[in-house]
């Protein structure tokens, strides 16, 4: 191997063929020690599989009218949210996001694989000790405005996330950097981050969905300054309507003809909830929608025009609860809720039955050092008992009344009705705030008791810093909905994200696991499979884990 192998790499490899760790897990941990796919497959002793159709090579994968038979033209239009966008640093949604990231682009990219590749990057390498990054950009790559990409700009965008009046979610992400001090350009094209701490999740923590790279000279409002890398350039974006994204001529990849890409000439996002979205794909005005609900997987899978892939995740719909508020400020109160989820009935009320059963904590099966624990079982009877406890102490009657808000876009009705239920004969008398979607964003960190989806991590240490800790004043960061901080799991964490050996790090996250089930702030029943379902005429589509579109290698059979 010519390529400089980190020395962490090579003991997980030794435990690969000890079979300590899955070919899976080593695969996802040497990438991201900078060591390339390529050599992680040969370390393996395997042969890789093919890439992921969101992560062509940079060099494209197939010629206009060729052999292949791919085809350049056409219009991709989507159902979704086109949702209030500023600055991206800020975004809170998966939907914007999608908007955004047709015109800027990532400095890395996880794929639907869980394997992280470079982006903009050429390269990244970790110092032994994993506190020290190199990052090395492609050169040649040209903003819309003619610009070439720098690490001024990387800088630039750095200072962004890192600036609290900004108040981006990278925050919580990026504990590890001492502000701007620890971001260090080495040259035109080179960046090095100097961790505070060891984490091995940088390059993960670098495709968090606001983390797209912008110009320099960017002024705030991405609506009226869409300057980016990326394939698509802004033509219209109307909030709450429509936003439409023409081809770049001058994209940085290239396909096989040596033409840039995309394929596509325009992809057109309509603001429109699922229902509405169902109904034109069926009647052929749209060709997909974003993140399908079980009802619209059972309606449309069976549509000859159709196709229809999925892939298990760790998004979740999350009922969480503000500590900071009665009643959820006592533990007991919490627990009892907990107590009443009859998880398996709620998955198959809500979501068809498509997912995994979850514990009470935010760390799912399909996180390499996810700790087994036993799913907990409906237990109104002893929820009761615990409500009888506090409203004695605290001098309140029951049954204890409370509302839970969410939104009508997916399947929180489903999760609050069943909750609602279930949590009847413990003695919660819950009413029902269910609102628009953009209804519930607008509050979603606000509300006492709400229900959150939160999307996919590939990673076990990426969710809690953004959800669950305070920031160096000892604040809430921007995401931390629940306003939970617990000085016990904040050292837990902080100590697995400076164990970079997986079965080591998996006996913290069984103990960070077992804090959030016995004290922590969210109720949480299962992980859902996620679906991408499009007309069959689109081809190099697959269902990514996040919801992300990636459509500068898509194209459509004409």
């Amino acid at each position: 191997m010519s390529e400089r192998v980190h020395p962490l790499a090579l003991q997980a490899a030794d435990k690969l063929q000890q079979g300590r760790i899955s070919r899976r897990d080593f695969l996802r941990y040497a990438t991201l020690l900078g060591v390339s796919v390529g050599t992680a497959y040969a370390m393996a002793a395997c042969a890789p599989a093919a890439a992921p159709a969101d992560v062509p090579s940079p060099a494209g994968a197939a010629s206009t009218e060729g052999s292949s038979g791919i085809t350049r033209g056409g219009v991709l239009r989507k159902g979704m949210l086109v949702q209030q966008v500023d600055h991206p640093a800020r975004l809170s949604w998966i939907e914007g996001a999608n908007a955004v990231r047709l015109v800027n682009e990532y400095l890395t990219e996880t794929g639907s694989d869980n394997i992280t590749r470079p982006y903009l990057l050429e390269s990244w390498e970790a110092s032994d000790d994993v506190k020290t990054w190199t990052l090395k950009l492609r050169q040649g790559i040209k903003f819309n405005n003619g610009d070439e990409l720098t690490a001024d700009d990387v800088l630039f965008t750095f200072s962004q996330w890192l600036d609290p009046e900004i108040g981006s979610s990278m925050l919580g992400l990026l504990t590890y950097l001492d502000g701007m001090n620890s971001v260090e350009k080495v040259d035109d094209y080179t960046v090095r981050l100097n961790l505070t701490t060891p984490n091995i999740a940088v390059p993960e923590h670098l495709f968090h969905y606001p983390a797209v790279i912008l110009h320099r000279d960017f002024q705030g409002d991405w609506v009226q300054q869409p300057i980016g890398t990326g394939a698509f350039t802004l033509v219209e974006y109307i909030e709450a309507e429509r936003a439409s994204f023409k081809a770049r001529p001058d994209y940085w990849r290239m396909g096989d003809d040596g033409q840039p890409l995309p394929y596509l000439d325009e992809v057109v996002f309509v603001s429109a909830d699922k229902d509405a979205s169902v109904a034109a794909i069926q009647a052929g005005q749209l060709d997909t929608l974003f993140k399908p609900r079980p009802a619209d997987f059972l309606a449309l899978k069976d549509n000859p025009d159709l196709q229809v892939t999925s892939v298990a995740t760790s998004n979740c719909f999350v009922v969480r609860m503000r500590v900071d508020q009665e009643p959820w400020d006592d533990n007991r109160v919490r627990t009892a809720l907990k107590m009443c989820q009859d998880r398996q009935r709620i998955l198959e009320l809500s979501y068809s039955n498509e997912g995994i059963l979850s514990i009470d904590a935010h760390f799912s099966p399909v996180h390499p050092a996810y700790a087994e624990r036993p799913i907990p079982a409906y237990d109104p009877q002893g929820a009761k008992a615990l409500l009888e406890e506090y409203a004695a102490e605290k001098g309140v009657e029951l049954p204890l009344k409370v509302t839970l808000s969410t939104k009508n876009d997916l399947s929180e009705p489903e999760i609050a009705q069943a909750l609602k239920e279930m949590a009847a004969p413990a003695g919660f008398d819950i009413t029902l705030d269910i609102t628009e979607p953009n209804g519930y964003w607008d509050r979603w960190t606000e509300v006492p008791l709400g229900i959150t989806i939160w999307a996919h991590r590939s990673l076990d240490i990426m969710v809690p810093p953004l959800a669950y800790v305070a920031d160096a004043e000892g604040n809430p960061v921007p995401w931390n909905e629940t306003r939970w901080v617990d000085s016990e799991f904040s050292e837990k964490l902080a100590q697995a994200e400076l164990t970079l050996d997986v079965e080591a790090r998996r006996q913290i996250i069984g103990d960070l696991e077992d804090i959030m089930q016995e004290r922590g702030p969210i109720a949480n029943s299962y992980w859902t499979n996620e679906w991408e379902i499009i007309h069959k005429s689109f081809q190099n589509v697959v269902a990514h884990p996040s919801n992300y579109d990636f459509y500068y290698a898509v194209w459509k059979q004409q």
